[in-house]
């Protein structure tokens, strides 16, 4: 079975690439054209099927293009990360004590910035406390 996957990489790299490359391209790409980006590899089926899950995980937003789509990225790097770390959150009923255990592991300089964003004394990174969703 190691074997079969030694060459293989794992789908969460895979698809970090593929955000790479069409947040880089600035406008709507195909799968073959993420294809061209990447310059690896891949099957276009695999790129196909990448963009597939980024968009059931809403992480990209499809248009139709003749037989197929184009993606886009409904948001950017920081944005998309910020996500996850909500749907992380949101999956334990201890909020506190996750909450709590991420605090705890901060540097002194990340516990200041997010002491500063959660004062709401500086906007200018993102928007104001709450006012996401």
């Amino acid at each position: 079975m190691p074997e079969a996957t030694a060459g293989r990489r794992p789908s969460g790299e895979l698809e970090a690439s593929v955000l790479a490359a069409l947040w880089a391209a600035g406008a709507p790409l195909t799968p073959a054209e993420v294809q061209r980006v990447l310059g690896q590899d891949l099957a276009r089926t695999t790129v196909t099927t990448i963009l597939t899950r980024l968009h059931e995980k809403g992480a990209v937003a499809r248009t139709r293009q003749g037989r197929g789509y184009a993606y886009t990225p409904t948001q950017d790097s920081p944005g998309l990360r910020a996500d996850r770390m909500r749907r992380e959150l949101e999956k334990d009923e201890d909020r506190r004590t996750v909450l709590a255990r991420f605090v705890s592991g901060l540097s002194e300089d990340d516990e200041r910035l997010l002491r500063t964003l959660l004062d709401g004394a500086d906007g200018a990174d993102g928007p104001a406390p709450g006012s996401i969703r």
